[in-house]
């Protein structure tokens, strides 16, 4: 340990004096004039090279040097494709042959063919097609902002390909086209960027800000590729699902720091089913070129088959699967941002993952051990340089291979279903009410290029499950047909998911790597049904109205026409509560989501910080904490780590004002793991019954459940008697005194699961998910789910709104 501390010293002197032959050097730089016609390098713009250690390039830097690149090179074309939840240019970089960058409409449109194979007229259209055609793959950095170094790679990979004059580099060139995104998170690069230039040399340095990275969601950025929430996804999902329809989407990432140095596919299981068994082949084989190129160049510390599963729909490189494209991942071992780190063995002990037993140990997948040691941002950019070129030499060496796969995927989906397992088409019934959900979910399916057809005169269909054959569907109902080039899409958003229940012998769960399931309508509250059979199809059912535009489907709906798409929906709330959400230093995803969702229904509110907690600034008539435990909420951040000003929580100073606020007269909501700390510190005859199970006995990591609903309580009052909620490891309540608190709604008694995975169900049967209580002259809710999980569960939204009114 003395030998690990006195090196560490070296080194940080050794930095120090790096830092002021830096400086020195980057001023003769910048006195240097770049050579006309000349293409700049990244260091001659930005007076340093990215992903050197201690520097960091913010967006308007990044933004900067590709806009020189493209005024320099005829192989570049830089073009914005929307902006920013914060107002900055979002843009992506195409990079190409001269020749192809000239004719890019050309191949957008060709690209356009292949992807709905209906718009092809014969078979010597198709092969005409592929032979002209280009492979187009994206590369995307950075979407996670802490995960910095990708987005400074991303300007050194540019360079390199407008530069290099190789026969591979011309090979890519002229076979592919790269549609290069140098951050899907460009709010988030400055958040880092500026967090990073004003700790550097502190304590904090290397630290995560004190704030979310993406000003909603945080880390869940990436959990938005199916509902479209973000300014940012729904550029992406436009640029890839409506105009370019790439072959290849390549995800770079970072990860923990004391694993594997570099995980890669192929990936763990479980694979879903509506996922092409092609498209994994594909993962697979990419996977292992790059980990081969890695190998060769002598990386150690590559890993396979392990962490990463292809389950899950809403990640950026999972969604592409059902889009009948390749998604790759990549997770490279984390510095402290562009810190480098010291590893030693003691940390890399322990750290088992699924499929890898430990990163100090070979195994098939995972051959040769990293030996521990410094580890910085210029280690991770040579495995991402890497492993970018492998994905293009793939791309570009099998050209045709990747062009003749993506057109038969895309064909074999729009033929007629003849699978008996999967339905004919979806039906969403006209009339069900919350127009405004119906129209925000359609939105949401055009948006991702699946189509959708309304109804102008009434039909017959059979529906499953249902006592009656045939069922009359009224005018203006919407049908979403299989046999489209989106059917893995449309399955798996409107199917149920079923995971399997992955738990061995001993009681040990393996636990997927994100939620078990996500079906749409039902976490939207929107009714849909499959249909089996449709009496007049396809000879005259096929010639209903085709919905192009979100303001064909208000204008069925009688709603008022949107300005734009994604447009924001009505307050719901009848009464003007002022309303505080908690909002700690801690950066919560869950009141990031919160903050979303109030925003989208132009919901007023104020954020309530840590301090005013403890200076009992909490003049609001409710006050709402999100999905945070006690820990985050009463301690905060580290003062070892952290400056004054954001260190600690609320405090017991806070609490305890927060207990008066109630006592008073006002109204207190809290989300989920919020609730076990109210629940204790209030001194509620309430306790979570999942409280100390272990996970081989009760288990439900991101699934909807069924809720039994009073609703004649004003906190259900618009609701049926059952509704859909959504369980992400959360709680279940029994009153212990039914006198003081009573329940509005409780999980179903009997088959709760919806979609996903509930291992245990008995534990959480019958028990409560919604409470309310008198404590003083105020009111506590207690929700034991989250109402408004990542902004998609639109069917519990009103439960919130309904508990905020006064």
């Amino acid at each position: 340990m003395f030998r690990h501390n006195y090196a560490e010293k070296i080194y940080s002197l050794f930095i120090l004096l790096c830092l002021v032959t830096f400086a020195q050097a980057q001023k003769k730089i910048n006195e240097t004039p770049i050579a006309k016609n000349a293409i700049p390098s990244p260091k001659q713009i930005l007076g340093f090279h990215p992903t050197a250690d201690k520097t960091i390039a913010d967006w308007s830097q990044i933004t900067n040097y590709f806009q020189k690149l493209d005024a320099a090179s005829d192989k570049v074309a830089v073009k914005e494709i929307g902006q920013t939840t914060l107002g900055k240019p979002f843009i992506v970089a195409f990079i190409s042959s001269a020749d192809n960058i000239k004719n890019l409409d050309k191949y957008r449109q060709i690209n356009q063919k292949l992807a709905d194979p209906r718009q092809i007229k014969d078979e010597t259209e198709r092969a005409d097609l592929i032979a002209n055609s280009k492979t187009i793959v994206s590369i995307s950095c950075s979407i996670h902002s802490t995960e910095i170094v990708a987005s400074q790679m991303s300007m050194n990979l540019a360079f390199e390909l407008a530069t290099a004059t190789d026969d591979e580099t011309k090979e890519i060139l002229n076979n592919t086209i790269l549609l290069l995104i140098p951050s899907a998170n460009p709010d988030g690069i400055d958040i880092v960027a500026n967090w990073y230039r004003k700790t550097l040399g502190t304590p904090s340095e290397g630290t995560s800000p004190p704030e979310l990275y993406h000003h909603y969601a945080g880390h869940d950025n990436n959990r938005d590729w199916f509902m479209l929430n973000l300014k940012e996804t729904q550029a992406v999902t436009k640029l890839f699902w409506q105009e370019w329809f790439p072959q290849i989407v390549y995800d770079v990432h970072q990860m923990g720091q004391n694993g594997a140095r570099f995980i890669i596919p192929p990936f763990f299981d479980p694979p879903n089913p509506n996922i092409p068994p092609l498209i994994l082949r594909e993962v697979g084989v990419i996977g292992y070129k790059m980990a081969a190129d890695l190998q060769a160049e002598r990386f150690a510390g590559v890993a396979t088959n392990t962490t990463f599963d292809t389950w899950w729909h809403g990640g950026f490189r999972s969604a592409p699967y059902y889009h009948n494209s390749i998604g790759i991942l990549s997770e490279a071992a984390s510095a402290n941002l562009m810190s480098p780190v010291y590893i030693t063995p003691e940390k890399m002990q322990n750290q088992k993952s699924r499929g890898l037993n430990s990163p100090l140990e070979t195994a098939t997948n995972f051959p040769q051990v990293w030996q521990p040691k410094y580890w910085g941002a210029g280690d991770i950019a040579a495995m991402e340089m890497i492993a970018s070129r492998a994905v293009l030499q793939m791309a570009a060496k099998f050209r045709r291979n990747y062009l003749q796969n993506f057109y038969e995927l895309n064909r074999a989906a729009s033929q007629t279903n003849s699978n008996p397992n999967q339905p004919l088409a979806y039906v969403i019934f006209a009339g069900q009410g919350r127009e405004e959900t119906v129209s925000r979910f359609i939105e949401i399916l055009l948006a991702q290029g699946i189509e959708v057809h309304r109804m102008n005169r009434e039909l017959k269909t059979s529906i499953p499950f249902t006592q009656a054959i045939h069922t009359e569907v009224p005018l203006n109902s919407f049908l979403i047909f299989l046999d489209q080039p989106q059917r893995n899409n449309v399955e798996a958003l409107f199917g149920k998911q079923i995971y399997p229940n992955r738990v061995d012998e001993k009681g040990n769960v393996d636990a997927p790597y994100d939620v078990a399931g996500w079906t749409l309508p039902l976490q939207m509250g929107v009714e849909t049904y499959p249909v089996s059979q449709i009496v007049e199809y396809p000879n005259s059912a096929r010639k209903l109205e085709k919905m192009t535009d979100i303001n064909q489907v208000r204008q069925t709906l009688n709603l008022e026409p949107a300005k734009e798409a994604f447009a924001k929906l009505p307050n719901p709330l009848k009464t003007n509560p002022r309303i505080g959400l908690y909002k700690g230093f801690a950066a919560s995803m869950d009141e990031g989501w919160t903050r979303f969702v109030f925003d989208t229904f132009q919901v007023p509110f104020k954020s309530v910080s840590d301090a005013d907690f403890r200076n009992n600034n909490l003049d609001y008539d409710a006050i709402i904490l999100p999905s945070d435990d006690e820990k985050e909420i009463v301690n905060g951040l580290s003062a070892e780590k952290y400056p004054k000003e954001f260190a600690g929580g609320i405090g017991e100073q806070g609490i305890e004002n927060l207990k008066k606020f109630v006592e008073n007269g006002g109204k207190l909501i809290c989300f989920d793991d919020s609730c076990e700390m109210i629940i204790k510190r209030f001194n509620l005859p309430i306790k979570d019954v999942l409280s100390g199970l272990k996970r081989g006995e009760f288990y439900c990591p991101g699934s909807i459940l069924s809720l039994d609903v009073d609703n004649k309580n004003p906190l259900a009052k618009t609701f049926g008697k059952q509704i859909a909620a959504y369980f992400i490891n959360s709680s279940a309540f029994e009153i212990t005194d039914a006198s003081k608190v009573k329940s509005v709604a409780t999980y179903a008694a009997k088959n709760a699961l919806l979609s996903g995975w509930l291992l245990g169900e008995k534990y959480l049967n019958g028990k409560t998910a919604l409470a309310e209580t008198d404590y003083g002259k105020g009111k506590i809710v207690l929700f034991a789910f989250r109402p408004q999980h990542r902004g998609q569960t639109f069917g519990t939204f009103p439960l919130i709104f309904n508990a905020l009114e006064k």
